[in-house]
């Protein structure tokens, strides 16, 4: 789904090595995405791809290198996680929803504490958002009341009510059921073609295929192949990558 435009650089990441104790998880990795593009990002269990992209949201703080997201200092200490989650927004494999808290007001919290917005600004943003996603009708609801599909759906407009520069996807359907994965996809789909900035750590080969502008490989702790979908899924440069395809596909 190629955007026009692509030109701006929103995230920039530069040689970053990132390690538990001994452990090395990323291996001087760098990556430029650029406005309005769709970076799908995968790779076998244990790579990085998980970690790449929560040191991007500054869920971990990386050992070297350099992040910066819309010109903001991921990397740097001083830089306050408020600041962050106004640039970046995250959706997890598990909705990470406040289960107190009705779906209006999961939508609601971060935009009334963070960004200081009116509540009845931020009840309007998150009732245009969840009708955006397909759920207005369940904002009175409590997230146990709701599927695993709409949780997720919440979870997305959740992270689009601080209005960030880029999402963040970490594999968001690897944790529902199959029925429910197509309902998650079509909302990121619609998302992609709005020219909403996005990385997406997925096994989803076929949204992968459909919606993204370059797809990434991570193996080892490195970025091991960077292609758009054609050439990746037809010509992989890499005999990694393509024993990866053979396996998935």
């Amino acid at each position: 789904m190629k955007q026009e435009g692509l030109d701006r650089v929103i995230v920039d990441v530069q040689d970053v090595y990132k390690s538990y104790g001994t452990l090395q998880i990323l291996k001087g990795v760098s990556l430029q995405v650029r406005e309005k593009e769709v970076v799908v990002i995968c790779g076998p269990s244990g790579s990085g791809k998980s970690t790449f992209i929560r040191c991007i949201n500054g869920l971990e703080k990386i050992d070297s290198g350099r992040i910066t997201v819309g010109g903001l200092p991921i990397h740097d200490p001083q830089t306050k996680s408020t600041e962050i989650s106004k640039k970046v927004g995250m959706v997890f494999q598990d909705f990470n929803l406040f289960p107190h808290m009705t779906v209006l007001e999961n939508v609601t919290l971060a935009p009334i504490k963070v960004k200081k917005m009116p509540k009845e600004e931020a009840t309007e943003l998150a009732l245009d958002l969840l009708t955006k996603v397909g759920i207005r009708d369940q904002a009175d609801k409590y997230p146990a009341a709701t599927s695993g599909g709409q949780k997720q759906r919440v979870a997305i407009a959740r992270a689009l009510a601080m209005q960030p520069d880029v999402m963040l996807f970490d594999e968001p359907t690897s944790a529902l059921d199959p029925e429910m994965i197509a309902e998650v996809l079509d909302v990121m789909k619609e998302l992609a073609k709005g020219g909403m900035t996005m990385l997406v750590v997925t096994h989803e080969m076929g949204f992968a295929r459909e919606v993204a502008d370059t797809i990434i490989f991570f193996d080892e702790g490195n970025i091991v192949e960077k292609a758009a979908p054609e050439k990746f899924f037809t010509s992989p440069d890499h005999e990694r990558t393509k024993r990866f395809l053979s396996q998935i596909l």
